[in-house]
């Protein structure tokens, strides 16, 4: 199992909107509007790194209103 953690930017206005599409996406457990450089926290968790990077890089950056992610993979 891998757990990890996406940091996701948006853009100004759009957190409430993305906040459920966001959280609709397969492997996505939670994600957490949170204050700082970042606009959420997505807590991912699946069998792979490869579906990790499928989440992040084409499902979550693909919703109208992201600007950025960054993905941290857990160690632990």
């Amino acid at each position: 199992m891998v757990v990890a953690y996406v940091m996701v930017k948006v853009y100004t206005g759009d957190a409430d909107r993305l906040k459920g599409e966001i959280e609709a996406i397969d492997g996505v457990t939670a994600a957490h509007i949170v204050a700082g450089d970042v606009d959420f926290i997505a807590k991912v968790v699946v069998e792979t790194p490869a579906e990790v990077k499928d989440i992040a890089a084409k499902q979550i950056q693909e919703i109208e209103g992201v600007e950025d992610t960054q993905t941290y993979i857990a160690m632990d």
